[in-house]
């Protein structure tokens, strides 16, 4: 009997040596482990930015799209600043200051990888026109950088933020460049009256002359 007291004694010790050493090699866990989000707290899923780092549709400064693009030009002297405008690295104005004598050139960049192939663009831009219009397509390099030209006229459809028609203008014309640049495309569309457009003709092209990787 006394001998069966002395096992159980013996097994007892054993066990709580090996739940002693158990915990001794497994890592403390951390206090709050386990515990809910405080109310009002959220947690960003797997894959998004969270509140330090700025969201694909974050506003940045011009300086700082500029040199996302990879990219930069010389401004011809007669074109103004048209102000920021959404999903656009810059905006120029050319003539007026009566909107219908007035054109626009618009320069868009959505990093590596994005905002379509040069066939894509090209036929879009054709599609923003009434009817299938001829027009011209020019490729070049500048400065080591693919340029691909186009040149499109007749009615213009105005399209809108959600890509409707918002008008029909006639007599217009569009000088469009896809700039194949390091950290993706960037992509010029200067639109307006056929006379204002035909006018800034030799700027448009003298930008495209003054590209240069940044």
């Amino acid at each position: 009997m006394i001998r069966w007291i002395g096992g159980a004694l013996v097994v007892g010790l054993l066990v709580l040596g090996f739940v002693a050493w158990k915990r001794s090699v497994e890592p403390a866990r951390p206090a709050d482990a386990g515990a809910p989000p405080a109310t009002g707290a959220s947690i960003p899923p797997q894959g998004m930015p969270d509140a330090g780092e700025p969201s694909p549709g974050a506003t940045i400064s011009p300086e700082a799209a500029l040199a996302a693009s990879g990219i930069q030009w010389k401004t011809p002297k007669a074109w103004r600043d048209g102000g920021p405008r959404a999903m656009r690295l810059a905006t120029y104005l050319v003539g007026g200051p009566d909107p219908q004598l007035t054109g626009e050139c618009a320069v868009f960049h959505f990093g590596p990888g994005m905002g379509g192939g040069v066939d894509e663009n090209i036929e879009r831009w054709v599609g923003q026109f009434d009817g299938s219009p001829n027009y011209a397509r020019h490729v070049s390099t500048v400065h080591g950088l693919h340029v691909t030209r186009v040149e499109i006229a007749g009615t213009f459809l105005a399209p809108g933020a959600d890509m409707q028609s918002q008008g029909r203008m006639t007599g217009w014309k569009l000088l469009g460049a896809i700039v194949e640049g390091p950290q993706g495309a960037v992509f010029f569309k200067f639109t307006g009256p056929a006379r204002v457009i035909e006018g800034a003709t030799h700027d448009f092209d003298g930008l495209l002359a003054s590209l240069e990787k940044r």
